[in-house]
């Protein structure tokens, strides 16, 4: 079975007609489908519409927020809903053409675990284009996860790799990042990009203000998410050694001017009460000594109060009773 993911948030314009070119993918593919809409607090009778559909073909289901809770969390409750084997998510707002989802399934194959759209010819203005283009940039430097386009909404994956991916904030825009980051094998694929039909935009300026933090938070999530004491312990130690140094720096002055006061008449000894250096100094010891101790915190979180979120990842089992692909075994975490 084949699950597509659609989050829903103010496209009621669109929804039948997207309902129509997926059926006649299916029809002419020859797919067994199910359709999960995620209904993410709508407030132009997108429900409405979607009950309609779901009334009319069985294949279809319906998710409805109390309220708009973001895309990730849409996403989420349908990647829990979904029951194939294959999942691909799109937009609904038209500009992601679902003639492309037989292309994803045939790339997928045995090669990759997750594919994503790569919107190569995007038909946005330039002011949102150009900013996209320069974050993608910096989320393939820093991660490592060389993708053209870590933004589009169609993508497809592999059911397990969503029983191990948590999504929450706005982290959806990073589910290769993090896929990577437990083994699985990443593909693009270069898609179709249609104009707006309906509507307009949900995002604005703020999205690339919070995608600059959640890259943040991906880094470190990807990185130390299994020990973040050798991050935040290492900060710490710098910054205890350089108080540390700084303080006997003026220890040191204080002794000799204290001696040199003794031997020779008139001479003034250092007032340590007065010097910058000395605030400086003791800030920073106090500094290193909590991002120690934030360290300590942190791991002793990871190893008993997550217990959930596995170091591993598990892709197959042989011998006894275990099936060949494991996912009873599979972490839930990043």
């Amino acid at each position: 079975m084949l699950s597509i993911v659609i989050p829903v948030y103010n496209e009621a314009e669109s929804l039948e007609e997207l309902y129509r070119e997926i059926a006649e993918v299916a029809q002419a593919q020859g797919y067994q489908l199910e359709i999960i809409f995620v209904d993410d607090g709508s407030r132009d009778g997108s429900w409405a519409v979607i009950r309609r559909l779901a009334g009319s073909d069985q294949r279809v289901r319906g998710i409805r927020f109390r309220r708009n809770f973001g895309k990730a969390a849409a996403l989420s409750a349908g990647f829990a809903d979904a029951q194939g084997e294959l999942v691909v998510t799109l937009d609904a707002d038209l500009q992601d053409d679902p003639h492309e989802i037989p292309r994803f399934v045939d790339i997928m194959g045995d090669q990759y675990d997750v594919v994503s759209g790569w919107k190569q010819l995007r038909r946005d203005p330039w002011h949102k284009v150009l900013p996209s283009r320069v974050f993608n940039w910096m989320v393939s430097r820093l991660t490592g996860v060389r993708l053209h386009d870590h933004n589009c909404g169609m993508k497809c994956y592999r059911r397990e790799v969503l029983q191990e991916v948590h999504l929450y904030g706005e982290l959806h825009r990073f589910v290769p990042v993090l896929a990577a980051n437990r083994g699985f094998r990443i593909g693009e694929l270069a898609i179709n990009h249609r104009p707006r039909k309906f509507g307009r935009s949900k995002y604005g300026l703020s999205r690339f203000v919070k995608g600059f933090l959640d890259l943040l938070t991906v880094k470190f999530l990807t990185g130390f998410g299994q020990r973040p004491q050798h991050v935040l312990g290492t900060i710490g130690l710098i910054l205890f050694v350089l108080g540390a140094m700084g303080m006997t720096y003026l220890a040191g002055q204080w002794v000799i001017s204290r001696l040199l006061a003794t031997l020779l008449e008139g001479y003034q000894p250092v007032h340590l009460g007065n010097r910058p250096a000395l605030i400086y100094s003791v800030g920073l010891l106090l500094m290193g000594g909590q991002f120690m101790s934030i360290g300590f915190l942190a791991e002793l979180f990871v190893a008993y109060h997550n217990p959930a979120s596995r170091a591993y990842s598990v892709a197959e089992r042989i011998g006894g009773d275990h099936p060949t692909t494991d996912k009873s075994a599979q972490g839930t975490g990043v």
